[in-house]
């Protein structure tokens, strides 16, 4: 069967649009990360009858069609080609893109393609939002959001996206749709009792789990944030005797079935708000300085670096742009960094934002000057922010947010290159571990960024390549085999937030193991068996598909 055989056959199923359109396939080529990838179809789905009707037909055909295969997709905003297939993919943002928000039930149910922003513009005035937003929230959509299990600058108090996710509506492999939750024994005991493919689906987990468990406990890395693998020791708490799958599902990259819809919780968000910046003169302060910090409980933690800082100052226009300010007025706010920067005889290495937002002005203040008090007493170089009274908090987060952003767009012959951005390590194993992770880089020739939270020990590198080189290129591959086995040596997860994608699925036998990864291999089989979901992402990706599909940025 041709192409527009497959095309023809589609449309007449599905009310959305099936499209082959240079435009849309174009588009749907490229996320943010390395790769290029070119679907041979773009679907967008109007309904969730239309998701089941293309996974039931591409399920028939794919004895006849060994290729076919389908791919969801949101916002694109991935950093790990993720959402990226040369099959079909669902793009969900077109028209599955509503939410009904409970304020009284601090809930919420979305589709896959609802922007974030969007999402936030029905929490916020309600005084309540979704807090596991990831730095690129203003793009990103909430499909993406669970399915990479999202996190960003307020983990340190909220966690991930898993914490919020209540069930998941999932079009499985049967093209029927189940709904995911948390079961007690009893109803785990009904579901598994079933005789059709959800009965099956139980049945073969709570084995696969009953018969591993050990295993699986143990592979759960040491660290408080983990996107890498299927997370197989979210499911099953013996302590409740609760069993979960929808736990299973956020993370998973779209590779168990798709998404059409979710359940979520949401928080009160505080209304007031003091930041306190730390100016560190080396990594080896870091450490001391987040355990002080976490003793005064603030809601984030975040780092970057000189280099970070220096290009914040080289691209002053564009930053004061994004933040809609005057030039001058904008730049006259780093004034009392450079005072800083006078005090300590040099640029401070890093600067950490402290974060404290409270529902309580007069205690968000004590926390905040309380802080201040620990680090003069430390002889700490700091600043306390009032952020009601002021915006000046906002050019710290814009450069924070917008840093990839600006470095994918101004530094001359060479482009970020996102490969080991999202490494996770316990925090006070970060001072041994940042300068063998830098030599590294520095042993490929291979210069970087680093900024993250701090307090999850999380921080990202982005190093920057000259990737219209295939010499370049090359050095890929053999730096992240040395990356993720150092991360591994430390017992850190190898992506934190990011998640796995093309990028890092080859690499997850070096965290976890072989026999780990084989049970994510049966996992796949059980839910998926005909491979039809995201190939190639979480189990079955290689290292000569990644080469081989990273772009050559042409300059």
């Amino acid at each position: 069967m041709n192409n527009d055989q497959i095309v023809s056959e589609l449309q007449a199923l599905i009310a959305g649009d099936v499209s082959t359109d240079c435009v849309d396939i174009d588009s749907h080529s490229r996320d943010t990360s390395l790769f290029q990838v070119k679907p041979a179809i773009v679907i967008f789905p109007k309904t969730q009858a239309d998701v089941q009707a293309v996974v039931k037909w591409i399920n028939e055909h794919k004895a006849d069609n060994p290729d076919l295969s389908i791919t969801g997709r949101s916002a694109g905003t991935d950093m790990t080609g993720g959402s990226l297939n040369e099959s079909v993919i669902l793009s969900f943002t077109k028209y599955m893109n509503e939410s009904m928000v409970d304020i009284e039930n601090l809930s919420a149910e979305v589709e896959p393609g609802i922007f974030y922003r969007n999402f936030e513009k029905q929490t916020l005035p309600q005084g309540i939002t979704l807090p596991c937003y990831p730095a690129s929230k203003n793009l990103a959509a909430l499909g993406g959001m669970v399915m990479n299990n999202s996190a960003g600058e307020r983990t340190l108090r909220y966690g991930q996206m898993r914490n919020f996710v209540d069930w998941v509506d999932i079009v499985a492999s049967d093209g029927n749709v189940y709904r995911f939750g948390q079961l007690s024994a009893n109803e785990l005991a009904d579901k598994a009792a079933q005789d059709n493919f959800e009965g099956i689906l139980y049945r073969q987990m709570k084995q696969l789990i009953d018969d591993n468990y050990d295993t699986i406990i143990s592979a759960k890395p040491d660290v408080s944030k983990n996107s890498a693998g299927y997370a197989l020791w979210e499911i099953y708490d013996k302590s409740t005797d609760t069993f979960n799958l929808a736990q299973l599902f956020v993370g998973s990259q779209g590779t168990l079935g798709i998404l059409v819809r979710a359940g979520i919780r949401l928080v009160t968000e505080p209304t007031d708000r003091f930041m306190v910046t730390v100016f560190l003169k080396s990594w080896e302060e870091l450490p001391a300085a987040v355990n002080l910090i976490k003793e005064h409980d603030p809601e984030e933690i975040e780092v970057f670096d000189d280099k970070t800082m220096w290009l914040g100052i080289r691209f002053m226009p564009q930053i004061a742009k994004i933040a809609e300010q005057p030039l001058i007025k904008f730049a006259a706010k780093f004034l009392p960094e450079m005072l800083v920067g006078l005090r300590m005889l040099r640029m401070p290495k890093l600067v950490l934002l402290v974060e404290f937002a409270e529902s309580d002005r007069a205690s968000v203040q004590d926390k905040a000057t309380a802080l201040a008090q620990s680090l003069h007493n430390a002889k700490l170089q700091h600043r306390v922010i009032d952020n009601v009274n002021s915006d000046e908090d906002e050019k710290y987060w814009t450069m924070r947010r917008e840093s990839f952003a600006l470095l994918r767009k101004h530094v001359g012959n060479k482009h970020t290159a996102p490969f080991v951005e999202d490494f996770c390590v316990a925090t006070d194993k970060l001072p041994e571990f940042l300068p063998r992770a830098m030599k590294i880089l520095k042993s490929y020739g291979i210069t970087a960024t680093i900024a993250g939270h701090a307090g999850n020990g999380n921080l990202h590198i982005i190093p920057l390549m000259d990737l219209s080189l295939e010499s370049e290129r090359a050095k890929i591959v053999p730096c992240a085999e040395e990356f993720y086995q150092l991360v591994a040596d430390y017992d850190g997860s190898i992506t934190a937030e990011h998640n796995d994608g093309i990028l890092r699925t080859p690499f997850l036998p070096v965290m976890y193991g072989e026999q780990v990864v084989s049970l994510f291999q049966q996992v796949k089989d059980i839910f998926d068996p005909q491979n039809i979901f995201n190939p190639g992402k979480k189990v079955g990706g290689t290292k000569a598909y990644l080469e081989s599909h990273i772009t050559a940025f042409k300059n």
